[in-house]
């Protein structure tokens, strides 16, 4: 079995990240295009209606930009080595998402073109879209190549507490699990892939042990001689 590893994104992975990426950028660049139109054509008394339904749809873009973010750096995470990347590459979506409103809520209560009213509605209605963008691209607890490597080498020894071999497990194209059987009833009959614990964190992100399969190993696990002594007369 394998020593203390280090994690590394798979080529797969990386892939797949990148695509979540370059969508994520295009839908910023959306929310942001929808911005300036909202700017220049839609703050007035009379398109109010309208530029509710703006903020609303940039909220939706800049909302999908940071989930598939999140989600491509879930795959291919940046090193806590260095600092400003990281944190820029973490937290970009907030970033992004405060981006994609300051601007517009800035216009809307500094325009002297438009009523209290408006400005009360569209300028309260824009800040909270702002926030809620702002919280919801934030990566509270954003992963990283250190504690990818940390979480794999302790699961690859609780793996060993129950004599599985972490380098022969099993995971499927939807699973979220990895399974220490192939006969698992959650994958019983699907494609599999298998390789190693940190196989199945470097292509697919999956991080936890099947509890099926982990209760099966722990019974496995039990030496004979203490079976016996559990074991009902």
């Amino acid at each position: 079995m394998s020593d203390q590893v280090v994690f590394e994104a798979s080529p797969e992975a990386k892939g797949k990240a990148k695509q979540f990426r370059l969508i994520a950028v295009l839908a910023w660049l959306l929310a942001m295009a929808g911005q300036v139109y909202a700017i220049l054509k839609l703050i007035s008394d009379d398109t109010l209606v309208m530029l509710i339904v703006a903020i609303v749809v940039i909220l939706i873009l800049a909302i999908t930009g940071s989930t598939l973010w999140k989600k491509a750096n879930k795959l291919d995470p940046a090193s806590e080595a260095e600092p400003t990347r990281f944190f820029i590459q973490n937290q970009l979506g907030a970033i992004m998402g405060v981006l994609a409103f300051l601007p517009l809520v800035l216009m809307i209560l500094t325009n002297k073109n438009i009523s209290g009213k408006t400005k009360g509605i569209a300028g309260s209605i824009a800040a909270l879209a702002m926030v809620a963008a702002g919280i919801t691209g934030a990566d509270f607890d954003p992963p990283s190549i250190e504690k990818y490597t940390e979480e794999i080498n302790a699961q690859n020894e609780a793996a060993r507490s129950l004599n599985i071999n972490s380098d022969n497990v099993y995971w499927s194209k939807a699973g979220n699990k990895y399974h220490a059987y192939d006969d698992c009833q959650y994958i019983k009959g699907k494609a599999l892939s298998s390789g190693s614990i940190k196989d199945s964190w470097e292509e697919k992100g999956i991080s936890e042990l099947c509890k099926v399969c982990a209760k099966k190993a722990a019974k496995s696990a039990v030496p004979a001689e203490v079976k016996e002594l559990v074991a009902p007369e």
